[in-house]
Parts: structure tokens; C-alpha cells; sequence
């Protein structure tokens, strides 16, 4: 019987690490259309867009300062006030209340031929594993075949870059991610550093790219 526990409390841990390895990254899908131009003294600045950076505020100028950061190191330049901006850039972004989704653990549990369900006392008795069991909730119990379930968030940032003046477009970019979190702050600095990973990019392209989540997460 300790047998059995041990093993099950093994691949509980082998689950966790795994889960765990997936925290630590962000995969996500990356759509670009693209008329930039080279650095030249451009300046811009950065707007709220659609979604939850729709209102602006405080977490809005946090992430629009990681957006600008981004873009100074690829030569342009801040404007000192927006009507002196050459170019205009609009940031949206936004994470769903998640879907939940059911997968099979592989184990089949239930009152005979459990390995967790040997009696202790016999099976008469109502100290038995089972019924007071951990393992019996997170595994399905009875009859549910070993399911198991999990949220998936679905999050997305827009960008848009625009000449001032003219509204020509420049840059139109998305980058979407499925993760076990709905934290923006988590989210949304690494949609942005995948978003200008190879920045501008070729125009018309869809890459999957996977970059870290901050340590923090």
C-alpha cells in the first residue's frame, strides 16, 4: 500500500515540475504587416488601444513604457510631447476569463482494482482509502475515469503604428498566447518582447515564437 502511495505522490511531483517548466515560458503565435521605415529621427508615442488598455491609467503606462523600450532600441526616438510625435503608436491588449478543459490523467479509479482503494480495516468497513482520500478528488474518484481539469486563459496584445498626420499605416501586429494564467503582468511584457522578436518582421508572416515569462511569475 505504501507502494502505491509513494508512486502516486511521484508522478503528482513529475505533473508539478512539468507544469511548473511551462510557467517559466510563454508560447505564442505572432502576425505581422509591415511598411516600416528605416530609423531616421522618427519619434512616437504610445496610445492606449482596444481592450482592457482601452481606458488608460497606471498598468496602461506600465506596458507602454516596456512597448517604448523596445522601440528606442531599434532607433527610434520618444517624441518630447505628443503633437510633436512622427508617429503614432497604438497598444491594445486583453486575456479572456479562460475556458475550462477536461483531460484524462491515464488512471482509472474507482472501488476495485484501485491500487488506492485497498482497504485498510476491509471493505465493509468505512475506513477504507477512498473515502477520505486525497488522491480520490484530484484522480476523479469513482466512475470519472481519472479525469482531470485545468484553466486555459486565452491573451492578446494589438499594435498599431501609424504616421502622424497622414494615419498611414506602418505596422499592424498581433501576438496571442494560451497559459495557465490570467496575471496581465505576466502575460502581456512577454506578448510584447515576442511581438518585436525580429521586429518589423517580413510583412504577411505567422510565426510561433516562445519567450520567457518574468522571474517573478
Amino acid at each position: 500500500m505504501r507502494f502505491f502511495k509513494f508512486a502516486a505522490a511521484a508522478l503528482l511531483g513529475v505533473a508539478a515540475l512539468g507544469l511548473a517548466a511551462c510557467a517559466n515560458t510563454l508560447s505564442t503565435e505572432v502576425s505581422r504587416y509591415q511598411a516600416m521605415p528605416a530609423p531616421q529621427g522618427q519619434t512616437f508615442v504610445v496610445v492606449p488601444g482596444e481592450g482592457m488598455a482601452a481606458n488608460g491609467g497606471l498598468e496602461f503606462q506600465r506596458y507602454a513604457a516596456i512597448v517604448a523600450q523596445q522601440l528606442q532600441a531599434r532607433g527610434y526616438s520618444p517624441a518630447a510631447s505628443p503633437q510633436s510625435a512622427s508617429m503614432v503608436v497604438q497598444l491594445g491588449y486583453g486575456v479572456d476569463h479562460g475556458q475550462v478543459r477536461i483531460v484524462d490523467t491515464g488512471f482509472n479509479y474507482g472501488p476495485y482494482g484501485d491500487p488506492f482503494f485497498y482497504p485498510r480495516y476491509g471493505f465493509h468497513s468505512p475506513f477504507y482509502y477512498g473515502w477520505d482520500d486525497p488522491f480520490w478528488y484530484r484522480f476523479g474518484g469513482y466512475g470519472r475515469g481519472g479525469l482531470d481539469s485545468y484553466v486555459e486563459y486565452h491573451s492578446q496584445i494589438d499594435l498599431h503604428i501609424r504616421a502622424a498626420g497622414t494615419n498611414q499605416p506602418l505596422f499592424d501586429g498581433r501576438a496571442q498566447a494560451r497559459s495557465y494564467t490570467n496575471r496581465l503582468d505576466v502575460v502581456v511584457p512577454s506578448l510584447v518582447e515576442a511581438l518585436f522578436t525580429g521586429f518589423p518582421g517580413r510583412s504577411g508572416e505567422v510565426v510561433k515564437i516562445t519567450v520567457p515569462t518574468p522571474p517573478h511569475a
